[in-house]
């Protein structure tokens, strides 16, 4: 394969990659295909079968005990295809509130977080973003430490791994 920037071949390997582009510092992806330019530096990351991998990431998030930190509001909220508007709508809050929570000025009160944490669980991601189907769908907090944790591709299928 050639670097798009320069058109020099890539040296390919597998390697790890902080996958900060999901939003969470805290994900690790381990075993991953990196492919690196030797004459510019460019550098690219082969992510297969990437649905099945933030699902597996989403359900991780979900069944922490911990309560949700604002990265990982926004990733479950865009993990289930919602702009934060339509966010709003189904938490029955305002945008503005949704913007807090996203940006750690606010805490999400547990009642929010549960209900949360069961949309993931219980409603497919939005594949189709047409507003008729949006528009149908239905104690103390800690400041939440992040917990690191590494996904590996094994089999053809993604699976937690220790960071």
């Amino acid at each position: 394969m050639k670097c798009l920037e320069c058109g020099t071949v890539m040296v390919t390997r597998r390697g790890k990659h902080q996958y900060r582009e999901s939003g969470l510092s805290e994900v690790t992806l381990n075993g991953v295909e990196i492919r690196e330019c030797p004459h510019c530096g460019a550098r690219e990351i082969a992510i297969p079968r990437i649905e099945r991998l933030h699902h597996l990431i989403a359900s991780h998030v979900i069944h922490q005990t911990a309560s949700l930190s604002p990265a990982e509001v926004r990733f479950l909220r865009k993990y289930l295809g919602w702009s934060a508007t339509d966010f709003a709508a189904r938490m029955r809050t305002t945008r503005e509130t949704v913007s807090r929570w996203e940006n750690g000025k606010t805490a999400m009160r547990p009642q929010a977080d549960q209900l949360l944490r069961w949309m993931v669980a219980t409603l497919r991601p939005v594949e189709d973003y047409g507003i008729e189907g949006l528009l149908n769908l239905s104690t103390e907090r800690s400041r939440r430490t992040p917990h690191r944790f590494g996904v590996r591709l094994v089999r053809s299928t993604w699976a937690v791994v220790p960071a």
